[in-house]
């Protein structure tokens, strides 16, 4: 179901159907910026939604259900050495070709199940966050929140996607309010049963899965959802 018929006031920036991600152009099954989920997992992010708007916060998803075409776009895009576009954003310490090995990429996602999400905190009201040109110069993803990429997120030391250790949510070398703000987004949403993933601060599964081991293909679209 489309999240914005469970709650609309999540703020959604899809980064697939755009130019601005680790692949560098709108990724495969990616027709329009709409935030799918199952049930479950929609009703939970809208329940941590409540306790952050009560405390002047809003989450904001970059990506929720991902279709096996997608994926399947990630992997050839890893598997090709010539395409590294991006590279000085995303993933400028990690060599292209260890992005399997080191656990960045992988042939399956739980994002095909529907309850994965992609999320952070913004605080409210919520500054716009320019659009991204292509062709401009990249800046690491893990650098000091004023030199990145600009995002209306709370600090949480590195960007979205950033292909860094820096990303595991529990890194000592993240301190400060940058810790205190991905704790607050782990213990909001794992009191709605979502369980992080500790090499992405971002990155969340709604337990238990209505859909174990499915890995579906429909395309991310309004039509999609339509009368669901």
């Amino acid at each position: 179901m489309a999240l914005r018929s469970v709650d609309p006031t999540i703020i959604q920036e899809m980064r697939y159907t755009t130019e601005h991600n680790f692949v560098g152009e709108p990724v495969d099954g990616y027709r329009q910026p709409v935030c799918i989920l199952t049930r479950p997992a929609a009703r939970a992010l809208h329940r941590a939604q409540v306790k952050l708007l009560r405390q002047g916060y809003s989450l904001k998803v970059y990506d929720c259900y991902r279709p096996q075409r997608a994926v399947d776009h990630f992997v050839r895009w890893a598997k090709d050495p010539r395409d590294e576009e991006m590279k000085a954003e995303f993933y400028p310490l990690v060599p292209k070709s260890r992005l399997f090995a080191d656990g960045y990429i992988a042939e399956k996602s739980g994002h095909s199940r529907g309850s994965t999400v992609d999320v952070t905190i913004v605080r409210l009201p919520a500054a716009p966050t320019r659009p991204y040109e292509p062709g401009e110069v990249l800046v690491p993803c893990y650098a000091p929140r004023g030199e990145r990429f600009p995002d209306n997120s709370v600090d949480m030391g590195t960007g979205f996607d950033c292909f860094d250790s820096l990303s595991h949510t529990d890194d000592p070398r993240v301190r400060g309010v940058q810790r205190a703000n991905r704790q607050m987004l782990k213990s909001t949403l794992g009191t709605e049963g979502f369980v992080n993933l500790p090499e992405e601060w971002w990155h969340f599964t709604y337990r238990p899965e209505p859909f174990p081991g499915t890995y579906f293909d429909f395309p991310v679209s309004r039509r999609s959802v339509a009368g669901r």
